[in-house]
């Protein structure tokens, strides 16, 4: 059987609750150095960047996975799960040197009575921030080509963004997943798959030594090869479009870009807009309202960078502000995904919004993202960045600690270093 389209069904994003704001970030840091404070003030209005969302001790990479995927699947029916054929996690953010994180979300869903089988393929995609993309291209691919209508895959793009303490870097950390729903005839965005636009080049933008849990970032080198990379991959796409680039940017209603911060990502479309349209910047602050640009990637700001996620979850934001503006008129809009992964690669995917997509963007509830975020106290920021822990040290953290309903977590950490997951119904 042939199918035409393939794409993004549902996605669902998931969050820490714990939050650190970066005013109180800065004056902790500059009380140790106060050399700091001027630094990190101008850090901040470089980027935009207001807070920080963390893992909880006993959360990490494979329970925030885990729980994008049960936030998905409570949308989901029975039939989805029937026909499931690919659980895919995108990261950088991996929990063991051998098993995927996708492996331990299987199991951890079942645990919790979810009916996810066995006759699937699971794996994980490490390219920096763009394994999710990869992710979700590949299991797009493998559903179109296996003709199947009835059968679906899941793709969950999830990490944990460390720096070093004391740096510019640190006001950048965040936490998050988004959890996405891939299906033969979509019911939120058909993705072509034709006109995907590449680029690649072997740089040191961005790294993590093996058994560093930082990453090492040189900062204006990296926004350099994002930039040059979304301009080459643009211009792929556009060739294999057959349009010319200032005609498919005009034609593009809604942008989602990874956003490592927020100013970042202005940067990088205004970059990108002006080498083939010429406008004044009151023109390309239009630009971007018409498109809802700011609206899509201002939560940015409140959580910070979940790499592989970070795309996705400017789309999410981007479909609930244009829904809120055009209601059913929504389908048909054009969408632009720039995915960039340090180190580096670039995918730049069109697609469009599917007539399904109002009754999807209306089950979304965006505002508990902000209902649950909770400001803890300062040590207990200063507990996540001195983690990970040995398994004895984290038994004893996780001592006293309780663990909310219907969340994933960290059970125990066996001596011999494997990670057991539970869920507390």
């Amino acid at each position: 059987m042939t199918i035409n389209q393939v794409g993004i069904s549902d996605l669902a994003l998931y969050v820490p609750d714990p939050l650190i704001d970066l005013e109180t970030l800065l004056q902790h840091r500059s009380q140790d150095d106060p050399r700091l404070e001027r630094r990190l003030r101008r850090a901040m209005e470089t980027t935009g960047q207001r807070s920080i969302r963390y893992p909880q001790p006993w959360e990490d990479n494979a329970t925030l996975s885990a729980q994008a995927a049960h936030n998905l699947l409570q949308r989901s029916n029975g039939a989805t799960l029937s026909g499931m054929r690919y659980l895919a996690v995108g990261t950088e953010t991996g929990v063991d040197h051998s098993k995927p994180v996708a492996a331990y979300v299987e199991g951890m869903l079942q645990s919790a009575g979810v009916q996810i089988p066995e006759s699937i393929s699971t794996f994980q995609v490490q390219h920096a921030c763009a394994g999710g993309t990869i992710s979700m291209l590949s299991v797009s691919a493998l559903l179109q080509v296996c003709g199947r209508r009835e059968e679906s895959g899941m793709v969950i793009c999830s990490d944990i963004a460390r720096y070093q303490s004391h740096t510019t870097a640190e006001i950048t950390q965040g936490a998050g997943a988004v959890a996405m729903l891939i299906q033969p005839e979509p019911q939120l965005i058909e993705l072509d798959l034709q006109t995907q636009g590449y680029s690649s080049r072997d740089v040191d933008d961005f790294f993590r030594p093996l058994g560093s849990v930082t990453a090492k970032v040189k900062g204006g080198y990296s926004v350099q090869c994002y930039n040059e990379a979304f301009e080459n991959a643009f211009l792929d796409h556009c060739n294999r479009v057959g349009g010319a680039p200032d005609e498919i940017l005009r034609k593009t209603d809604i942008f989602a870009l990874h956003v490592p911060f927020y100013k970042m990502a202005i940067t990088a479309l205004h970059r990108l807009v002006s080498r083939h349209i010429e406008m004044s910047a009151g023109e390309f602050d239009g630009f971007m309202r018409q498109r809802g640009f700011l609206q899509g990637i201002d939560a940015a700001t409140r959580i910070g960078n979940i790499y592989s996620g970070a795309a996705y979850a400017s789309l999410l934001f981007s479909l609930a502000d244009r829904y809120r503006e055009f209601g059913e008129d929504i389908v048909g809009k054009r969408v632009l995904i720039g995915s960039y992964g340090s180190g580096n690669t670039m995918t730049v995917v069109g697609g469009r919004v599917a007539t399904g997509a109002p009754a999807i963007i209306e089950s979304w509830d965006l505002d508990a993202i902000w209902d649950n975020e909770r400001s803890l106290p300062f040590e207990d920021y200063e507990t996540w960045m001195r983690a990970p822990y040995p398994a004895d040290q984290y038994r004893t953290l996780l001592d006293g600690i309780s663990v909310p309903r219907q969340r994933y977590y960290l059970g125990d950490i066996r001596d011999d270093g494997y990670r057991e997951y539970r869920f507390n119904p």
